[in-house]
């Protein structure tokens, strides 16, 4: 009976414990071939940035993530590399944090190249989202075109060689801009 009262009591005392201890919300999130200077993001489902850091080394990155603080909900980490951005979603809950291995995305960002009065825009779309292309010659619009239902753009324009001053060019595509600034 001794016995018994003892383990009960144990029980309880165990219990009562685990109840008062606070959930502990990590994630670990993997990137390979990542390089200094690439940049690790989280934003909350509207976009908004709530954590950032910038990488000091190459290699492949494993890093733990303590969440504790983010409220119940879904969220996004990125990490912003030279020529894509790779997206990874997480949920977290009361009890838990899960990484939806199955919702990684790769967004490839434009190239832009620029040879005298010559202006080359490549990109990659896979989701064959639109994309919106936008010159401008000293703040003001001087084309602009929308490109629907392309996998591999690529454009190249030819900008008036005596129209000397500065350019920019703007790719909108999956709610991102993109842009390259230049002169003749």
């Amino acid at each position: 009976m001794k016995k018994q009262i003892i383990t009960i009591a144990l029980l309880i005392s165990s219990l009562v414990g685990f109840s008062n201890t606070e959930i502990n919300k990590k994630v670990t999130v993997e990137f390979k071939n990542v390089k200094k200077g690439h940049s690790l993001t989280i934003k909350d489902e509207n976009g908004t940035e709530l954590y950032s850091e910038t990488m000091l080394e190459n290699g492949n990155l494993s890093k733990i993530l303590d969440v504790t603080s983010l409220d119940e909900g879904n969220y996004v980490i990125e990490m912003d590399k030279d020529y894509e951005i790779v997206i990874k979603r997480f949920q977290v809950s009361p009890n838990q944090v899960i990484l939806l291995s199955n919702e990684e995305k790769v967004v490839f960002k434009p190239v832009f190249r620029n040879q005298d009065n010559i202006v080359m825009v490549s990109k990659i779309e896979f989701d064959q989202e639109p994309t919106q292309i936008v010159i401008y010659f000293e703040n003001e619009v001087i084309f602009s075109e929308t490109i629907k239902n392309e996998t591999l753009l690529n454009r190249v324009y030819k900008l008036d060689a005596e129209k000397k001053g500065s350019y920019k060019v703007f790719v909108y595509s999956q709610d991102r801009k993109y842009s390259n600034t230049f002169k003749i």
